[in-house]
């Protein structure tokens, strides 16, 4: 079951850590600033594969612990633009134009790696 939205903690090592409740940036777990999980905060990419939790495991997540997820984001998102300096305005301008571009840039960033 989920139970408090949380960061969760660094793996100095960024070692994979798939399920559970403790680490940030693992997958399919609960709670915790992660991919593929359920309860968690907000996304956040380790650079591991991905394991998924069901999307029926995700609707189940009650409604107290998806609105706490969605203040702690909301909290996490304005400290970030603080951070770099960014106003919510100059974020959703940046999103606009950076979505107009997101499939090309995607495309090229796959033939440069290719090249490498």
């Amino acid at each position: 079951d989920v139970s408090t939205p949380k960061h969760g903690k660094v793996d100095l090592n960024n070692m994979p850590h798939v399920g559970g409740n403790m680490w940030a940036g693992g997958t399919g777990g609960r709670d915790t600033a992660g991919l593929g999980g359920k309860g968690g905060p907000y996304r956040l990419d380790a650079g591991h594969r991905v394991y998924q939790v069901s999307q029926a495991e995700k609707d189940a997540v009650p409604e107290e612990v998806k609105r706490a997820a969605r203040e702690m984001s909301e909290k996490a998102f304005k400290q970030r633009l603080k951070e770099i300096q960014m106003s919510e305005y100059d974020a959703s301008t940046y999103e606009r134009f950076s979505g107009a571009v997101r499939r090309q840039v995607q495309s090229l960033r796959i033939i440069l790696d290719n090249l490498q």
